[in-house]
């Protein structure tokens, strides 16, 4: 378990290093932030008097080598645009973008696994093939497209529900069933194809030939055994809520990390940036890291090497 757990840990932090070094690298070559913040037509003395105080004018090898560095001692920079902590920037949206993630969580969790499993149970019927269908179209559909028909619906036409903004918990329906839908829609269609794979194993037809009721069967036998592919789709989901609010956050106004985070690409703002990319490779890191714990105590092969580092 020791080996298992090291091996984990050791692919995290360099997946973390990984995703710091290509954000660090792609976004000092994508522009230089000193002609977006003081506009093009600022003096040439001004423009390099800010690279300088930014350390824009150093190679870039020294740059990263300063970044690292200062990660390791907790700092992650400041602002170009108002001269403030990113973490501090970051940290202040972090409650807004969770008031929408964790329900859109709970709704993604609370329709899809119980919708695909019914689907699985029920393969061929109508209510699967009607199941299947809401869950390719909330594939399929993507969320802007969705977040849009929602407020069309709702705001415009209906009047019920405001369009956008953080006022109240009104203005956080129409974002949570935006973000939640889509997840559950692809957690339906992969936990009935986990389901219909588990249904089909000698082991389930043993089970009933030994006269084992069928809903016992599936108790004991086809939840636990499908739940592990399942675990990986919502560990996925988990690690990917910061990323995934950015789209919505934008159509809904919402002030969370990842409306920030399309405003401190615009403004080149490389130190908040840096610092939500940095916050979401961490979470998703860390999601993947408990689904691989959760596979060595679901399936104790992995513990003793049966799949390698997979």
């Amino acid at each position: 378990m020791l080996r298992f757990l090291s091996l984990r840990l050791a692919r995290a932090l360099l997946t973390l290093v990984l995703v710091v070094t290509f954000a660090f690298v792609v976004l000092r070559l994508s522009g230089d932030p000193a002609l977006l913040i003081m506009s093009a037509d600022a003096p040439p003395e001004a423009i390099a008097a800010f690279r300088r105080a930014w350390g824009l004018d150093d190679p870039l090898w020294a740059q990263y080598l300063r970044y690292f560095t200062a990660i390791f001692q907790g700092d992650l920079g400041n602002s170009m645009r108002d001269g403030r902590s990113a973490v501090s920037l970051v940290g202040e949206r972090i409650p807004a973008t969770l008031a929408l993630t964790v329900p859109a969580l709970f709704i993604k969790i609370g329709l899809g696994i119980p919708a695909g499993v019914y689907a699985a149970l029920h393969r061929n019927s109508w209510a699967d093939r009607a199941v299947m269908l809401l869950a390719v179209a909330g594939f399929t559909v993507p969320s802007f497209v969705l977040g849009l028909m929602l407020v069309l619906l709702f705001a415009v036409q209906l009047g019920w529900l405001p369009s956008g903004g953080q006022e109240s918990w009104r203005h956080a329906i129409l974002p949570v069933i935006t973000l939640g839908l889509g997840g559950a829609a692809v957690l339906a269609r992969f936990t009935r194809s986990a389901m219909l794979e588990v249904l089909g194993q000698p082991y389930m037809r043993t089970a009933l030939a030994k006269g084992v009721p069928w809903q016992v069967a599936v108790r004991r036998h086809a939840l636990p055994n499908a739940a592990i592919p399942t675990v990986t789709i919502v560990g996925f989901m988990i690690g990917s809520l910061l990323a995934g609010a950015v789209v919505v956050e934008s159509v809904f106004s919402w002030p969370g990390v990842g409306r920030l985070l399309v405003v401190a690409v615009a403004n080149r703002d490389l130190a908040v940036v840096q610092a939500i990319l940095l916050l979401v490779a961490a979470t998703m890191v860390t999601a993947n890291l408990v689904v691989d714990l959760l596979y060595g105590v679901l399936d104790p092969r992995l513990r003793n090497g049966a799949r390698g580092t997979a």
